[in-house]
């Protein structure tokens, strides 16, 4: 069975059955575990009708390259968003929309990272390039602990045209870069806007950071040059919250 068909621990588990229940073909769990979140989890399994079959640990470390908590969803495949969803999406909101995106960011604890604290800023959704970006696996759902299951993963074939497809919505996209001049904490991120952030190391691509409308920073006082995409993510992300909560 290949990766992108299973998910793994409580969190990620729990996500897909209050979800997306229909894709879950069976729930193993682990022998000789009887605390309350595993009770808990299979009687939710129970009651939406998932199959539960209990297997030694074991079974669960041959199918599990990470830490499992006991619990592994055998599934049908994740439905890959593209860029008619988006659309969609954006047609459907009702308020100013909140995007992140993302630009060659290929690592899946980097992405899982990303969208669990997309999901805790109240992000609408999460769009990268279909080359070059990390795939929507059992590791991403792992990290992301049930944001990959409720948050959008948009992948879309032409990132630069569907940056001014969003601009064309009157979403202004702003995008970090070490060199700007304007920090994070000057920018104004109230209203409909979409943040770019760039893959560790390289930052955004030239076709990328040409379509952005402003650019921003942030100040590093210590040694070190740049974060962790993620961390860089969730900085940005919750001064955008900051300034939202307060306009």
């Amino acid at each position: 069975m290949s990766e992108e068909h299973w998910v793994f621990g409580i969190h990620a588990v729990e996500a897909l059955l209050q979800g997306q229940s229909n894709r879950i073909e069976e729930l193993w769990l682990q022998q000789g575990r009887n605390d309350k979140r595993i009770n808990e989890l299979q009687l939710h399994a129970r009651q939406v009708g998932v199959k539960c079959k209990t297997v030694p640990r074991e079974e669960l470390d041959k199918q599990v390259d990470g830490r499992h908590q006991g619990v592994v969803a055998f599934t049908k495949p994740a439905q890959t968003l593209r860029d008619r969803d988006l659309k969609e999406m954006l047609d459907g909101l009702d308020h100013p929309p909140l995007l992140l995106i993302l630009d060659g960011v290929t690592d899946p604890h980097n992405l899982g990272a990303c969208l669990r604290t997309a999901d805790a800023a109240g992000v609408d959704a999460v769009i990268a390039p279909k080359d070059s970006s990390a795939p929507l696996n059992a590791t991403v759902r792992k990290v992301a602990c049930g944001a990959a299951e409720v948050v959008p993963y948009i992948q879309v074939t032409n990132l630069a045209r569907t940056m001014k497809d969003i601009q064309g919505r009157g979403i202004w996209i702003t995008g970090t870069a070490g060199e700007a001049e304007q920090s994070v904490y000057q920018a104004n991120l109230t209203g409909p806007v979409a943040l770019v952030m760039g893959a560790e190391g390289k930052g955004m691509r030239r076709l990328t950071r040409e379509n952005c409308d402003y650019l921003i920073n942030l100040p590093m006082a210590g040694s070190v040059s740049s974060l962790n995409v993620s961390v860089a993510t969730g900085v940005c992300l919750f001064e955008a919250v900051r300034q939202r909560v307060s306009a």
